[in-house]
């Protein structure tokens, strides 16, 4: 019985907090998805699924899904890459690897909002870039007043804010590599490339899959630096689905629309999770029968 008490004060806080901090708004969502409170009104009116099956005719949700898709799969594959690689150049003990991973780090620590600032002073039509082009006599180029240009300038800073994450996880994962396996492989006259595909990239797999789900569920929900770099623009061609989200619910007053739009976002977040969690698993097992 003491036992059980120990245990209860000990998980207790931290149920609570799940509880209040996720169960709760996830059950609000789920309810507020099938009204059509406007954020004002006393009494929702219900609606059903209505809000769902609008959100299938809105060109509008449509396209920031498939752009949100679209950021999520090239930028978590972009920052896993990139981790990895300056991982492994600042790997060692030295002065001057520490040096560079805080500098790789750096980025991270800023606020998104002040992220997206510093860029559009550098990116802008009248920015540093543009700027120094113009000296040159070279054309002024869009970084972000063309979609496609935005679409590709916005996925590089998101980038380069985030991949100092996904580089000190890799350090962490790099420690943990066999030093023996390391030796055999050099021992037996494997090349650096081969020691790197058949030792080191098999022992950092569990840590690709952090990475890979972090990065994923992250650039799902990118938010605050569209706010401060594009806008969502021009045309809506970086507008992302939380961006449309926190858009309807408090620009159009449609609270409605807007919880029935989070939660597709989070069901599909949640499915891509898993699966890639599911995919590790199955290779994990395979490797091991």
């Amino acid at each position: 019985m003491r036992a059980r008490l120990t245990t209860l004060s000990m998980v207790g806080p931290a149920l609570v907090l799940f509880v209040v901090m996720l169960v709760v708004p996830v059950c609000l969502s789920l309810y507020l998805s099938l009204t059509d409170w406007d954020g004002y009104s006393a009494n929702p009116a219900f609606v059903g699924l209505k809000n769902y099956v609008s959100l299938t005719h809105s060109a509008e949700a449509i396209r920031a899904g498939w752009v949100t898709l679209l950021i999520a799969a090239v930028g978590t594959v972009l920052l896993s890459v990139f981790g990895l690689g300056f991982a492994l150049l600042v790997n060692g003990a030295s002065r001057l690897n520490a040096f560079f991973r805080i500098v790789l780090f750096y980025p991270h620590v800023l606020s998104a909002l002040v992220v997206g600032f510093l860029w559009s002073a550098v990116l802008g039509t009248s920015g540093v870039v543009n700027g120094w082009l113009t000296s040159k006599g070279a054309e002024v180029l869009p970084f972000l007043s063309d979609p496609k240009w935005a679409l590709v300038s916005l996925i590089a800073v998101l980038v380069w804010a985030g991949f100092g994450v996904n580089v000190v996880l890799y350090l962490a994962g790099l420690q943990t590599v066999s030093k023996d396996l390391l030796e055999s492989a050099r021992i037996d006259g494997a090349s650096k490339r081969q020691t790197f595909f058949n030792v080191t990239l098999p022992a950092l797999a569990p840590v690709v899959t952090v990475n890979l789900v972090l990065s994923l569920v992250t650039l799902l929900k990118t938010y605050d630096l569209v706010v401060s770099l594009t806008g969502g623009g021009p045309a809506g061609s970086t507008q992302t689905a939380a961006y449309l989200i926190l858009w309807d619910s408090f620009h159009n007053n449609a609270l409605g629309f807007g919880s029935a739009q989070s939660v597709v976002l989070m069901v599909i977040t949640a499915g891509l999770a898993l699966t890639v969690a599911r995919l590790r698993a199955s290779a994990d097992r395979g490797v091991q029968g």
